[in-house]
């Protein structure tokens, strides 16, 4: 039996799930769309706030906040129906996800810019980007535009930057950049 998770309302979790044995989950813009649309009927029914993602062609960043409920349900919610629609689409069977997902919860400010920058980063460490920007399938435009994302709020990550600055969050990523790059 697995071991039951630590968990209580408002602790936030950096979550990442696979596909079975590496395989694909995402195959296209529709696929990545479906995902997203599952996961804000996922917060009308189990509320928590996500502040980052990134969807990659074989798993998926999370930095969610509970509210009520703990991240296994939402989760098994959201894999549970996308698995589902995924396997109905592309006439298949079986698990969809390996295993259960990996959780590590976030104990402070610095540790959650730090997994927003590195959860945003991934499309470039992947090889897929050459910057973070350039990936449609994450939040990271969202933090350093205008541009409106309904799947994320920003402005937690974004206030422990100098005055709420989206330079500022820009500038700390970039430098990761250089570190990664280096």
């Amino acid at each position: 039996m697995a071991n039951k998770r630590e968990w209580f309302p408002g602790y936030i979790y950096y979550i990442t799930a696979r596909g079975n044995r590496r395989y694909t989950i995402f195959r296209n813009k529709e696929d990545r769309l479906k995902y997203l649309e599952i996961v804000e009927d996922a917060k009308e029914k189990f509320p928590f706030i996500l502040h980052s993602y990134c969807l990659m062609t074989n798993h998926v960043h999370l930095l969610i906040e509970t509210i009520d409920d703990p991240p296994g349900k939402i989760i098994q919610y959201i894999h549970y129906r996308y698995a589902r629609y995924f396997n109905k689409r592309n006439g298949f069977e079986g698990h969809l996800f390996q295993g259960r997902f990996k959780s590590v919860i976030i104990r402070n400010n610095k540790q959650m810019v730090d997994t927003s920058c590195y959860i945003h980063l991934n499309p470039v460490r992947a090889g897929i980007a050459t910057e973070p920007e350039k990936y449609q399938w994450s939040s990271y435009r969202s933090f350093i535009t205008n541009r409106e994302n309904k799947h994320v709020d920003t402005r937690k990550i974004l206030s422990f930057m100098n005055n709420g600055s989206k330079n500022h969050y820009k500038f700390y990523v970039e430098i990761r950049l250089k570190q990664f790059n280096n």
